[in-house]
Parts: C-alpha cells; sequence; structure tokens
C-alpha cells in the first residue's frame, strides 16, 4: 500500500497522519504548536519527530510503503511549495522549510497552506467530490481560503492567492491584525463570533444571561465552541450571534461568486460546526447579495465533512500526486 505521510501545522497543535490512496488515515501523531518565538530549528525538530514516529509506525505494523511528506501551514507559502514566506503562529519568515527537512528526511516534502491542502481533500474525498470549480473557505480565528479548478489549485504569481480573509467588506471598520480596517474576518470568523458576544456581556444585556451563567461572569472562558453548544441547546441569543455571522460569510460568498463562478463553495474550520445555524443565513444572505439573482445558476453552499483532519489528509495527498506526477 502507497502512504503519505501528511501534517497540518495549527495555531495551537502540530497534527500528523499516515494517509493511504483512500483518504484514510492510518495512524497518528501529535504535538503542541511551538510558542511563535521558538527558533525554526527547533520547530523543524518538531516536524522530523512526527515524521519518524510516523514511519516507525508504517514499518513497525508492515503498513506500507512512505512514498512523500506534505505540509501544510497556516500562513503565506511560496509558489514554489517549498518556502514559508509569513507564519503567524510560528518564528518562519521566508523559512526554506522543504529544502530543510528534505535534508533530514528520507522522503520528498512539499509544502503548502493549510486552506489549500484542506481543499483538496474536500475535492477527492469529501464534500466537493467530482465539482470542477470549487472555493473553500474556512471559518476559524480568522478565514483562510483556497481555490481549485478542474483539479489543480490556484495559488497566484507567488503563491498567496486565496487570502479572502483580507477582503475589505465594511470601509474603515474594525481594525484587523494586518493592519487594515473592515477585513472580512472582522465580521464572518470565530473572533468576530466571540467578540460579539463578549461586547453584549459587557454591556451586561439581558439577552446575554444565559451566556453569562455558563462562564461564571469570567469572559475570558468563553469561546465560540460554547456559543455553538448553547445554540444548539436552544439560546436564542447565540443562535442570533451565529446568524450575524452567517450573513457577513454570505455577503462575502456573494463577492466571491462574482469574482470565480464556482460550482460549490465549501466552508470548513472550527465555527463550521455550526451547521445550518451558520449555513442557512449564509445562503439566505448570498441570495440577497448575488449579482444576476434569479438569472444566473447559483453555487452551492456545504459543510466540509472531513472536519479537523482535513488539512493532513491534502497535505498527504497532494505530496503523493506531485511524487506520482513527476514519476510519470
Amino acid at each position: 500500500m502507497s502512504l503519505a505521510i501528511g501534517i497540518d501545522i495549527g495555531g495551537t497543535k502540530v497534527a500528523g497522519g499516515l494517509v493511504d490512496e483512500r483518504g484514510t488515515v492510518i495512524a497518528r501523531a501529535r504535538r503542541d504548536t511551538p510558542h511563535r518565538s521558538t527558533k525554526a530549528a527547533v520547530v523543524e525538530d518538531l516536524l522530523v519527530s512526527v515524521v519518524e514516529e510516523l514511519q516507525d509506525a508504517a514499518e513497525r505494523d508492515d503498513l506500507g510503503e512512505v512514498s512523500a511528506i506534505g505540509i501544510g501551514a497556516a500562513g503565506f507559502v511560496g509558489a514554489d511549495r517549498s518556502t514559508v514566506v509569513f507564519a503567524p503562529h510560528l518564528s518562519w519568515r521566508n523559512e526554506p522549510l522543504r529544502e530543510n527537512l528534505r535534508a533530514r528526511c528520507a522522503f520528498p516534502v512539499f509544502v503548502d497552506n493549510d486552506a489549500n491542502t484542506a481543499c483538496w481533500a474536500e475535492w477527492r474525498f469529501g464534500a466537493v467530490a467530482g465539482e470542477s470549480h470549487v472555493i473553500m473557505v474556512n471559518l476559524g480565528t480568522g478565514i483562510g481560503g483556497a481555490i481549485l479548478v478542474d483539479g489543480v489549485m490556484q495559488r497566484g504569481r507567488y503563491g498567496i492567492a486565496g487570502e479572502f480573509g483580507h477582503m475589505q467588506v465594511v470601509p474603515g471598520g474594525i481594525r484587523c491584525e494586518c493592519g487594515n480596517r473592515g477585513c472580512w474576518e472582522q465580521y464572518a470568523s470565530g473572533n468576530a463570533l466571540v467578540r460579539e458576544a463578549r461586547s453584549l456581556l459587557a454591556a451586561q444585556s439581558p439577552m446575554a444571561h444565559d451566556i453569562e451563567a455558563e462562564i461564571g461572569g469570567d469572559l475570558t472562558k468563553l469561546t465560540g465552541p460554547m456559543i455553538t453548544e448553547a445554540a444548539a441547546a436552544g439560546d436564542a441569543t447565540a443562535a442570533e450571534l451565529l446568524a450575524e455571522i452567517g450573513s457577513w460569510l454570505g455577503t462575502g460568498l456573494a463577492n466571491l461568486a462574482s469574482a470565480f463562478d464556482p460550482g460549490a463553495f465549501v466552508i470548513g474550520g472550527g465555527v463550521s460546526a455550526a451547521g445550518e445555524m451558520l449555513l442557512t443565513p449564509a445562503r439566505e444572505a448570498f441570495r440577497k447579495q448575488l449579482p444576476g439573482r434569479g438569472y444566473r445558476p447559483e453555487a452551492r453552499i456545504v459543510q466540509a465533512q472531513l472536519g479537523n483532519e482535513a488539512g493532513l489528509i491534502g497535505a498527504a495527498d497532494l505530496a503523493r500526486s506531485a511524487v506520482e506526477e513527476d514519476i510519470a
């Protein structure tokens, strides 16, 4: 059996897996993501330890031969699929990650943006399998994005395509970590969801009574999953907060539809766990904002299927595909 190692580097954890040709994860390894002040060499040591653990598992349990290593990283990855230009959670700045890991590992290494790897996984094995034109939008702390056309990831001239979260949707709006104001991710992300809930609590709104009771009045304990759970349990305020995020999501998707005309949008990331509580208001806003509505085909808006492992599955499969293409 041909296997590939996929590693997804997130803000809090580094998740690795042995992935077969069907997209099944047959062995796993996990580490905590190092602090952003950690030296690049230490981060590379950690990644090598994940590779070695998974390689040992493949050999010990006779699972198959490893053909390649794929890395999905949050941040800007160069078009060469080698250099991490900038990673917000780590100290990488123009880091030649592929070259450094290749010198220490026995397999070809490929590096990509984590939204690209998740999109690839959903196209190969998940919610948008077989769709020719796909836009992925990952709603997490911020917003990540990816573009796939006819089975090819569209990375842009410099490899940084898909940074949809920094489209300006409100001129002069809320300040974003990128330095600009009014970015989409300030209105349709996990951070936006928590910020709006905390503003209600800080104003001592009676609408937030149930949420306040849940956290004991400590705003720092409030998280996005808590709001989603409250909404699922029938909390009207939590449901309203999610609907607002969904409306902003739909508005941004309508803008993307004008630019890319996809057949489907696949919505992933932690906030997507809200399911139809998020997607129904998103579809409603999308239809209201879509130019030419009523006279043009409408892209599907679907929830990602592969969950938190989409990134590592896609990273592994993209790496395996690159090796097979090179051999061919």
